[in-house]
């Protein structure tokens, strides 16, 4: 008993990303926001922030100004908030993740599981305080847990003493961000902000071991169970500005600039290990704080292109991951080093509304978008980065004639692919996983002028 808690204690450190997947090859639709291998560590997957009609433009934003539309990327955009209105947006995503792997050993094969997910993206509001001065508020996820494989041990030691032990290796959670902030506009053209954000949730992983064809004894060996809770709650700030170059009734040409501040994280943790027989035996509890996680500083910049048609931009995002946590080790001596390094994202995309107040045709009237997304994990497995790809689109559906509310749907297709395909961990070649992803986002974005918080009064 003692040796197999040992075994799976060790391998808990050694899985990652670099163990087959073994759940079938679909599964049914799960309110976690994600399934990849590459959630395992750390916060897990970072979530794309922007509503509906940003993200379907790649997730630009940090430049952009709009009378009619929420801004969740720059504080400093709550300034443009019009007068006698309200700003109100809400979005529900669903995914489809797919993920692929070489396995290799006696024969070479490879192993491929698909996952569906519908979950809230976010809700989100701006109003005016007085002219040139606006408050902003969003709650959106910041990052997704969620994941679920296993490995069956076949070597000489376990097959020669118990029998074929699976190891199952699966967690769930998300951290939420809250923002809520002011946007000041001092001078015609500048705008500031300022927001805080609050970051809270909980993030469960868990491991056990089983055996499987228990070939000595009776009731002898146990399947053993060890669970991680980490319970995340931060405060952080975050400041803007935006610059407008150019302004007149054909177009306008904003840039936009932000800077995160980032702090430890250290989030409270309970660990504890059981022994499933005819009772459950708790082995070991621990309540602890995990190691000293730092949320990176991050610094954003865009430029933001827009006329009666069409709207254009480009950010680029730079979070220091690596610096804060340079001596940050997610594994332990044995198998697959998990470390975290310096990201660099930029982000381009595109709209074209035809004919935005055509009266007869309603088709001009919608608004069509592109956008494309590159960068990098903020992780690295056994020395490799993985490169985050995504192109993305969407439609917006005005609700009304003149009107500025709106339907959003988005779609995004994104890759993670390592740059190492193949890695050697504990003297074993192993084949690092390669992710597709399909996101759909439904949103509905509402503008006060359109009447929808009027109060009417009847004579």
């Amino acid at each position: 008993m003692q040796k197999l808690n040992k075994r799976i204690i060790g391998a808990a450190v050694a899985v990652a990303t670099a163990l087959p997947m073994g759940a079938a090859a679909q599964t049914l639709t799960s309110s976690i926001n994600t399934y990849s291998p590459y959630s395992m560590y750390g916060l897990g997957e970072l979530a794309t922030q922007g509503n509906t009609a940003m993200r379907s433009m790649g997730g630009v934003g940090v430049a952009m100004q709009s009378t009619i539309s929420v801004n969740l990327l720059n504080p400093a955009a709550y300034a443009n908030t019009p007068q006698k209105s309200f700003l109100f947006d809400f979005a529900v995503d669903a995914g489809h993740f797919r993920n692929a792997q070489t396995k290799y050993g006696a024969t070479t094969s490879e192993v491929k599981t698909a996952y569906n997910s519908v979950n809230f993206h976010e809700i989100a509001f701006q109003f005016p305080i007085m002219k040139g001065l606006g408050f902003g508020f969003s709650l959106s996820p910041y990052s997704n847990v969620g994941y679920n494989m296993y490995n069956d041990d076949m070597s000489s030691d376990a097959t020669g003493n118990v029998g074929r032990v699976r190891y199952q290796y699966y967690g769930e959670g998300d951290v939420t961000e809250v923002k809520a902030g002011v946007g000041w506009r001092p001078f015609k053209h500048l705008s500031v902000g300022v927001a805080m954000l609050y970051y809270w949730g909980d993030i469960k992983r868990n491991y056990n071991a089983v055996p499987m064809d228990v070939i000595t004894g009776s009731g002898e060996y146990s399947s053993t169970t060890g669970i991680d809770t980490y319970d995340v709650s931060k405060i952080k700030a975050q400041f803007g500005l935006q610059w407008i170059a150019i302004m007149n009734s054909k177009r306008a040409l904003t840039f936009g600039a932000t800077y995160d501040i980032g702090g430890a994280l250290k989030p409270g943790m309970v660990k504890y290990v059981y022994v499933d027989n005819m009772l459950t035996s708790v082995v070991r509890d621990e309540v602890d704080k995990a190691l000293p996680l730092r949320l990176p500083r991050q610094v954003a910049a865009g430029v933001f292109y827009q006329t009666q048609r069409i709207r254009a931009g480009f950010d680029w995002v730079y979070q220091n991951w690596g610096d804060e946590n340079a001596n940050y080790l997610e594994s332990g001596s044995k198998g697959v080093k998990v470390a975290y390094n310096n990201t660099h994202t930029v982000k381009a995309g595109f709209e074209i509304t035809p004919r935005p107040i055509d009266v007869r045709n309603y088709l001009n009237r919608m608004s069509y978008r592109l956008g494309f997304r590159y960068g990098d994990y903020y992780q690295t497995f056994a020395g490799s980065k993985i490169a985050q790809y995504a192109v993305t689109a969407g439609i917006g559906f005005p609700v009304k004639l003149f009107g500025r509310s709106s339907i959003d749907v988005g779609f995004e297709f994104g890759m993670r692919d390592p740059k190492m395909k193949t890695v050697t961990i504990d003297n074993k070649r192993v084949g690092l996983v390669k992710q597709n992803y399909y996101k759909l986002s439904l949103g509905l974005s509402m503008f006060g002028e359109d009447r929808w918080f009027t109060r009417y009064k009847f004579e």
